[in-house]
């Protein structure tokens, strides 16, 4: 959730919004807000099921990380980035990398990345977002409130008025 009307992102309205996608991931949830930048995330343990709870920041919290989906290659990816840049890495998790990814390759991170996914990171230093889809779920993106929203499908349970607002994304 990015606020583009110049208010912090509500963490409660974050809250809200994440606990509506439990149908999407069962087993954990959590939420990063700092200002204007919202991530939220629910998750479907598959990968490191004991550490692997989002978001997920770097070693020094400056990038912060949701991801949807599965990254392929991540082992080998850890690999490379715990050889050349001396990563430290606290989870077995494949959206762990991408914080490490990010910070060797900036933006260009996701060229390296082999599987089916959405991401949303948050550069508190460059105060950037990168977001990005390859192959993954549809996403949808709303705006309102002088906010711009992003999430997986909504359930079929949720009111008319919440979903005339919403519309697919295109990316």
């Amino acid at each position: 959730m990015l606020s583009l009307n110049g208010a912090g992102v509500a963490r409660r309205v974050l809250d809200s919004m994440n606990e509506t996608l439990v149908h999407r991931g069962p087993d954990s949830g959590g939420a990063f807000v700092n200002g204007r930048v919202g991530l939220a995330a629910r998750r479907l343990a598959i990968i490191d099921l004991a550490g692997g709870d989002q978001p997920i920041a770097n070693e020094d919290g400056s990038i912060t990380v949701v991801q949807n989906g599965e990254i392929y290659n991540y082992r080998e990816l850890r690999a490379e980035l715990e050889r050349a840049g001396g990563h430290r890495f606290s989870t077995q998790s494949d959206t762990e990398v991408l914080v490490h990814l990010y910070e060797e390759h900036s933006p260009d991170f996701v060229s390296r990345l082999r599987g089916m996914f959405a991401i949303a990171l948050w550069d508190e230093r460059r105060r950037r977002q990168v977001r990005t889809r390859a192959q993954c779920s549809p996403t949808l993106r709303g705006h309102t409130g002088g906010s711009t929203r992003r999430a997986a499908p909504l359930p079929p349970t949720n009111s008319a008025r919440t979903r005339a607002r919403i519309r697919t994304a295109s990316s």
